[in-house]
């Protein structure tokens, strides 16, 4: 596990462009006594069109740590795992086809307002590519267990899905609640090495699931609401099963200033030949 910090923002919405700020908050000196520090970089995007909309992102966390059961009546022993370096990369998409009666907009970025409760058949896709590198066995010898397979310093591998779902909103006055479902297959490129052996390759065909979630208050002036979207992924290989969940929460609290002058025009107006007439 990373002892990483959790993160705060600000955002804005202009001329149809949302911009986001965010910022970590760090963890206490005690957590980093107990569970040793872990450097993290990320940037994660986010694009929302009319009926489709697109996350990309990288994470990266040098440092970790693992719990060890000790005994029954002892607490966990805490294995500092400073050369345990992850990231993590990736690009996620959804399309929605009923686009005249439901807006994803409305539940994730409150940039439009869908006012009668209705869903769509969506699709959703991914691509991604995750490595997991060490000095020394990441699983295996230090988890207590010797079985072949068990015990690798190196993975990597790439994901290519396609799922299909639906997704809903259910609206009461202003107040509004989403659910998404996608599910799909998912085919995996691996790679892994051993202490001592050369790289070995693998490829298997699992699953991807797709879940979001949001509820919040969106009237003509002041909006709010939680957020959550999470892509799960998981692979086989000899005897080790591995699960990767990328999962981004938000709470977003904002008003909407009245269009006045530039505040009127979007993006596309300053392109030419593309702006309204």
């Amino acid at each position: 596990k990373p002892n990483s910090s959790f993160s705060a923002g600000l955002g804005m919405y202009l001329f149809e462009i949302g911009a986001e700020l965010t910022f970590s908050i760090p963890v206490s000196e005690k957590n980093l006594s107990t569970y040793g520090s872990t450097e993290t970089r990320e940037f994660h995007a986010n694009f929302l069109g009319n009926g489709w909309g697109m996350d990309i992102f990288r994470q990266k966390y040098d440092g970790f740590y693992f719990p060890v059961q000790s005994g029954s009546n002892t607490p966990d022993v805490i294995v500092k795992r400073p050369d345990i370096k992850l990231t993590n990369t990736g690009i996620n998409g959804i399309y929605v086809f009923d686009k005249k009666r439901f807006s994803l907009k409305s539940a994730y970025n409150y940039s439009e307002r869908q006012t009668k409760s209705a869903g769509s058949f969506i699709l959703t896709g991914n691509l991604n590519t995750f490595r997991l590198t060490a000095d020394s066995v990441i699983l295996g010898n230090q988890a207590g267990s010797s079985s072949p397979g068990s015990g690798f310093e190196l993975m990597r591998y790439t994901t290519l899905s396609l799922a299909g779902g639906y997704t809903y909103t259910l609206v009461y006055r202003s107040f509004f609640l989403n659910g998404a479902l996608s599910i799909g297959p998912a085919y995996n490129w691996i790679l892994y090495s051993r202490p001592g052996e050369n790289d070995r390759y693998d490829a298997a065909v699992n699953t991807f699931n797709d879940i979001r979630v949001a509820i919040g208050y969106n009237s003509d002036r002041f909006f709010g609401g939680m957020s959550l979207v999470a892509q799960s992924r998981s692979i086989r290989f000899e005897n080790i099963k591995f699960a990767n969940t990328n999962t981004i929460a938000k709470l977003l609290i904002g008003y909407r200033f009245r269009e006045v002058g530039l505040l009127k025009k979007r993006a596309k107006d300053y392109i030419p030949g593309k702006g309204s007439k």
